[in-house]
């Protein structure tokens, strides 16, 4: 029997898959912007194809959005959507077999954006959303929790989507070891008051609060029409236990040790701290940082212990990375290799479990 008379088209919706991570319905198209945005769902049967959509960017030859596709928890497809639309085979068999799919946005979301067309099933049962996690984690980051240039061991290079791999960031890992559904939130750059400047002048372009509200932030835009940053994201439809933020590593760029600098990211720190819980107000919240050098903790700390003395929220705790070691190897731009990634999520593991008691 051929796909064509056994398969059903699904579209990738509540109804028929887990969504994972921030994610935008337009034109019957599921749109994903944010690292380690996708779908999971499973199926019994023999095939299964997925219709994917670029954005303007797709054609444009660089930075466009990089993909995983996974089946039974195998990555099988890795691929950069260089096209308006593609059409991936993710499983094949002449016999049917109990398969479980997941889509996972590699790339991060300031520069591209993919939609999840159709999703084309050879299965007389359908297919159905992955069982949620008992536990959910929102991570809020910048490029180390985009996986910038983990994929380039040359330290020398430049930022690419293709070498970008939020699957092995500390955050992903750490998601996976502790069996929690995520979200990531995070763009390489950026900070709570200033983005990464060379020039020691406040890039005020690239923060963090300004867009945490949003779907996200692109240069992309859905169905080339739409950017992530006009849409509003709704809290309810993914309310975390805990959120993760480690930002302060492109801020150092600005504020260096200058005591009056530091005193304005502590001071927004503790602002954008009530932006979260006001939006999140369950979530146990850890402020977790030192990976590309700790000298902001202290800051990070004091902006924490801030936000209880005028909150009387206690709801919240702080965790220190241990800083990068050049015996674990850098990627592009000294940023932490694959190894450095592993170790600060077993770090982050026990102190959550500690922490959540899970």
């Amino acid at each position: 029997m051929s796909m064509s008379e056994a398969a059903h088209v699904y579209k990738a919706t509540e109804k028929y898959v887990k969504i994972i991570g921030r994610t935008y319905d337009y034109n019957e198209v599921l749109w994903l912007a944010l690292s380690g945005g996708g779908v999971e769902f499973s199926f019994y049967g023999k095939k299964a194809e997925m219709i994917i959509k670029g954005d303007p960017i797709a054609v444009s030859g660089d930075n466009e959005a990089r993909i995983g596709i996974y089946v039974n928890g195998i990555r099988v497809i890795d691929d950069m959507v260089n096209e308006p639309l593609k059409r991936y085979t993710a499983f094949d068999s002449d016999t049917e077999q109990q398969v479980t799919i997941k889509v996972v946005k590699l790339s991060e979301a300031a520069l591209s954006t993919i939609g999840i067309q159709e999703i084309i099933v050879d299965a007389k049962e359908g297919i159905k959303p992955t069982p949620e996690n008992v536990h959910k984690i929102e991570f809020i980051g910048d490029s180390i929790t985009c996986g910038y240039g983990v994929d380039d061991d040359d330290v020398a290079g430049s930022f690419s989507t293709k070498t970008e791999d939020v699957t092995k960031t500390y955050a992903y890992l750490t998601s996976q070891k502790l069996q929690a559904d995520h979200s990531m939130v995070s763009y390489s750059g950026y900070g709570i008051i200033s983005g990464y400047t060379e020039n020691g002048e406040k890039l005020l372009s690239q923060l963090v609060p300004d867009y945490y509200e949003k779907v996200g932030k692109s240069e992309g835009k859905f169905d080339g029409t739409v950017v992530p940053q006009s849409v509003s994201w709704d809290f309810g439809k993914f309310v975390p236990d805990l959120i993760v933020v480690n930002l302060g590593t492109n801020d150092y760029s600005y504020t260096k040790d200058e005591p009056d600098r530091q005193a304005d990211y502590t001071k927004q720190y503790t602002e954008f701290l009530k932006m979260v819980r006001r939006t999140n107000p369950g979530a146990t919240l850890l402020c977790a940082f030192g990976i590309m050098g700790d000298s902001l903790y202290p800051c990070v700390k004091h902006a924490v212990s801030q936000y209880t003395k005028e909150t009387g929220d206690t709801n919240i705790a702080v965790m220190k990375f241990d800083v990068q070691l050049e015996a674990d190897g850098y990627v592009v731009n000294f940023h932490p290799s694959e190894v450095t990634q592993e170790k600060a999520a077993e770090k982050l593991v026990a102190h959550i479990k500690t922490l959540m008691k899970w």
